[in-house]
């Protein structure tokens, strides 16, 4: 048979030398570009968001008329009327509180006022000292609790919730009349209507 010469083939493997950058330096290593920092993830704690600060509610105001204000011109508050006996009063005032706070008001937005028997806060408080316990008001971070003996001291807050659970009629009258210049937005009064509706309609 005859021998069909081969002709010579350059194999890839028989190459020279791969060819190196023009330069003759090894081609630099490309850093990784910094892309957006991940979200941290949220911390833990406190569940769900804090509680935010709501923007005060304001009552409508009355139109002023014409001629000079007289000294205490300012918003009437909204009155709410929440039925309830003597001995219930304190309990309708707590769950006033409670509502108003879990539908976002702050703390210290609200002033409560007793025309019978001083709130259990309040009694525990003042046995550290009257300093003490005008010093958690004037701080403005909580609710405060005073009866209708001392409520004069206390300052306007946007909502001032008043539990009529006794006390003689002058307390009652004190403490709702004070309660009407205190509150900024929302009066709340817990007790018996006819004896409310008496107050507030002897007072307008």
């Amino acid at each position: 048979m005859p021998l069909i010469p081969e002709e010579p083939q350059i194999h890839e493997s028989a190459q020279g030398p791969r060819a190196t950058p023009a330069s003759g330096r090894t081609a630099p290593t490309p850093r990784p570009v910094p892309g957006p920092r991940p979200v941290a993830p949220p911390r833990p704690g406190r569940p769900g968001p804090l509680r935010p600060t709501p923007p005060a509610q304001r009552a409508p105001r009355d139109a002023a008329p014409a001629g000079p204000a007289p000294a205490a011109a300012s918003a009437t508050p909204q009155i709410q009327l929440i039925p309830a006996s003597v001995e219930g009063a304190l309990d309708a005032a707590e769950e006033a509180v409670d509502l108003l706070l879990d539908s976002g008001r702050a703390p210290g937005d609200v002033l409560v006022l007793t025309t019978g028997a001083p709130h259990p806060w309040a009694t525990h408080e003042l046995s550290f000292g009257e300093a003490a316990y005008w010093a958690q008001h004037d701080a403005g971070d909580d609710v405060f609790y005073a009866d209708a003996a001392t409520a004069g001291r206390a300052t306007s807050r946007p909502v001032v919730v008043v539990a009529v659970n006794g006390g003689p009629e002058a307390a009652a009258a004190t403490a709702l009349s004070l309660a009407h210049e205190r509150a900024g937005a929302l009066l709340i009064v817990c007790g018996d209507p006819q004896r409310i509706n008496g107050v507030l309609g002897a007072k307008a």
